[in-house]
């Protein structure tokens, strides 16, 4: 079974709800290393996304994708906007037309939305960002896809990798946004772009792993 746009729209849903979930623990990992709107920016983000979808209803995956894009461009401040947004985007184009993903399409959609969060913030694995993430969960997905599994198994090591990248962020020493004007303070704290980006893919993953 493929991955259709009400999966998505459902899927994001659960995104929204995590992040609301967690909003507090974001604030106060931005809160160490940043400026401490992360949370409250991601939290009102995916708020207007939903409330796009419960009105919109696009009807194929990149359609959907694209519609939550451009919201969280419009409505997130900070550099979260445009970088989960441009993830989005590029996840959008990269499954063209196609109606229902298939594992290995979800991994090509993960592995579009990493190489557009990279083109737009200039970080690399190390520099403590949501890259140190996604990276892993890019590979973790390609992966699994390649041995033929479906896109909720697909997503699920995803979120697996995901989850210990950002657990591994605390180590580094940031080379990239507010948190590099730390220098050596900036180790010893997670970074909170990494820690939503695994909260979302658990989330997005889990919503997968109900419907199949």
């Amino acid at each position: 079974m493929g991955c259709t746009a009400q999966d998505i729209t459902t899927a994001l849903r659960a995104g929204a709800a995590v992040v609301a979930e967690h909003r507090d623990e974001l604030i106060q990992l931005d809160r160490e290393i940043g400026d401490a709107d992360h949370g409250e920016n991601m939290d009102r983000g995916f708020r207007a996304v939903i409330a796009k979808l419960d009105t919109a209803g696009p009807e194929t995956p990149a359609a959907t994708l694209k519609l939550a894009a451009t919201v969280l461009i419009s409505t997130v401040g900070g550099a979260s906007g445009p970088l989960y947004g441009t993830a989005f985007l590029r996840a959008a184009t990269a499954v063209g037309d196609d109606t229902e993903l298939d594992g290995r399409a979800v991994a090509a959609a993960l592995q579009a939305g990493m190489e557009g969060v990279v083109a737009r913030g200039r970080a690399e694995v190390g520099d403590k960002t949501m890259i140190d993430a996604l990276s892993p969960a890019v590979e973790a997905a390609r992966s699994v896809a390649e041995s033929g599994a479906d896109g909720a198994k697909v997503l699920a090591a995803a979120a697996e990798a995901a989850h210990q990248g950002a657990q591994d962020t605390e180590g580094l020493v940031a080379r990239k946004g507010r948190a590099s004007y730390l220098g050596e303070r900036s180790a010893g704290h997670v970074d909170p772009g990494a820690r939503s980006t695994a909260l979302l893919l658990t989330a997005f993953a889990e919503a997968a792993g109900a419907r199949s």
